[in-house]
């Protein structure tokens, strides 16, 4: 009878720490063989398959406050770093005052895998393609690590640096994700195109919000972010400054779509060309303009 090889994963000490000071404590003596975990949705995939084979393992997920969600109408929200997906998706908070974040949420993988994965491991994979990163970017979310020197918080915008690479300097992990209240009377979407409905990787990934604002000539300004068409997920601000400065029309909703898409800076890949990804961005980012501005208009 053919015995199929069953993958395993290396040796390695696990690790439940107690305090923010031991993870750094951990991280700065095994600089190259210490790997934090939340969910272990990513890290054991990787060890598996013998990508990763760290020696010590820390679970970071019994930290005071890193499954915590709290929301403040003055502050904004608040997100432990290992709040798992599902919770995430349909927190009451979330759903009345961030239903972007949902809705990004909800397209991560399965249901199953969403009970464990964490909006901190996909922000802190720095993959391109995190459905999370374009949505923090768009709310313009604050990353709270915690290092050697206490505390740091870090705007979205300056987070991801490279793929798989992010600001998180030695000794320092991720606790918290901070988002602002969202300007008054804005509307927000995230749009996905993946290989099936479920469960895939992003091949573009858009996410666009508007709001009211009589400081703009057009009277509304606009954020759009995208996700796996350039080594980091990315905001586009010309394309943003363009919809501020005239009336929103057809034409202009157009033209920024169209610009959003010659900002992209895709790959080929096994899951899409990049010139597939760049004509998908400018049709997933006129969809998401068209869906917020129709949203807009009818609050006038």
């Amino acid at each position: 009878m053919l015995e199929l090889p069953s993958p395993g994963l290396p040796d390695f000490d696990y690790v439940r720490a107690v305090t923010p000071e031991e993870v750094t404590d951990l991280l700065l003596q095994h600089p190259d063989d210490a790997r934090m975990f939340m969910g272990g949705t990513d890290i054991f995939v990787q060890m598996r398959d013998g990508v990763l084979a760290p020696k010590v393992l820390i679970d970071v997920k019994h930290l005071p406050g890193m499954v915590d969600i709290a929301f403040d109408p003055q502050n904004g929200l608040s997100l432990g770093a290992a709040v798992d997906m599902n919770s995430l998706a349909r927190h009451p908070a979330v759903l009345e005052h961030y239903p972007i974040l949902a809705e990004a949420t909800h397209t991560v993988a399965s249901y199953q895998i969403r009970t464990r994965a964490t909006m901190g491991g996909n922000l802190c994979n720095a993959s391109p393609a995190a459905d999370t990163a374009p949505v923090a970017l768009v709310l313009e979310a604050v990353f709270v690590a915690h290092g050697p020197d206490g505390e740091r918080h870090i705007p979205a915008t300056e987070f991801f640096l490279d793929v798989g690479k992010s600001a998180l300097a030695p000794g320092e992990f991720l606790v918290r994700i901070d988002f602002p209240g969202p300007p008054a009377g804005w509307a927000g979407r995230y749009l996905k195109l993946g290989r099936n409905a479920q469960g895939d990787l992003a091949i573009v990934g858009v996410s666009a919000m508007g709001y009211p604002d009589d400081t703009a000539a057009s009277g509304y300004r606009f954020r759009i972010a995208l996700a796996s068409v350039a080594p980091t997920p990315i905001r586009v601000p010309d394309t943003e400054d363009a919809l501020a400065q005239g009336p929103i029309t057809d034409q202009s909703l157009s033209a920024a779509a169209a610009a959003a898409r010659d900002t992209a800076r895709p790959i080929d890949d096994v899951r899409a060309s990049a010139r597939y990804r760049q004509e998908m961005v400018e049709v997933l980012t006129r969809r998401a303009l068209d869906d917020v501005w129709t949203r807009l208009s009818k609050e006038r």
